[in-house]
Parts: C-alpha cells; sequence; structure tokens
C-alpha cells in the first residue's frame, strides 16, 4: 500500500498551481501583460496535464496526444525563456536561449524519433 496515492498528490499540486497563479495575477492586477502571461501559462499547463494523463491511459490517438505534449512543453520552454532571458547578461541570456532549443531538440527526439 502506498503511502501517498497518486491521486491525492496530483490534487495537492493542481491547488498549488492553482493558488501560486491566483496570487500571481491578483498581486500583478496592473499589469495587463502579467496577467496575461500568467494566465497562458497556467492555461498550457493545465492542457498538458491532461493530454499526459491521455497519453498514460492510453486514450484517443497516441500519435496526436504526442504532438499535443511536444507543442505544449516547447510553447511553456519558449515562454519562460523569453521571460528569464532579457534579465539577463548577454552571453547567459545566449545560453538561457540555446538550453531551451536543446531541451525542445530533446523533447522532440525522445517522443517522435526515439524508439
Amino acid at each position: 500500500m502506498e503511502l501517498y496515492p497518486h491521486g491525492v498528490l496530483a490534487t495537492l499540486g493542481v491547488a498549488a498551481l492553482t493558488g501560486s497563479s491566483v496570487l500571481a495575477v491578483y498581486t500583478s492586477r496592473e499589469d495587463p501583460r502579467s496577467v496575461a502571461f500568467v494566465a497562458g501559462a497556467y492555461a498550457s499547463i493545465a492542457l498538458l496535464f491532461h493530454f499526459l494523463r491521455k497519453f498514460e491511459r492510453g486514450e484517443g490517438e497516441r500519435g496526436r496526444t504526442k504532438v499535443a505534449v511536444w507543442l505544449l512543453t516547447t510553447l511553456l520552454t519558449a515562454m519562460f525563456a523569453s521571460k528569464v532571458a532579457p534579465l539577463m547578461p548577454l552571453a547567459v541570456s545566449f545560453l538561457v536561449y540555446l538550453m531551451a532549443a536543446g531541451t525542445v531538440g530533446a523533447g522532440f527526439w525522445a517522443l517522435f524519433l526515439h524508439q
């Protein structure tokens, strides 16, 4: 018997994400761009969880689900890299974008090319 059932941990994680997102929107309510970023990231993560669950359960067309998972992870990687990179010195900014591109490429390889 597991000490922490999968459903409880997932529920706690989603609750923490939701609470954090609501707090971030409330804190930055005067900045529509920040609110849009938080809302977009939250929606993307929620969709990612949905498609990951479908993928784990083998529901729907597996190829389309893989594409959705990869596109959502690519979107999130690009969103967060575009927020972090401008805050860094030029060399580190370049490294942030390089690591983001490497992550996207490795995800593509893992989902579509690797057997």
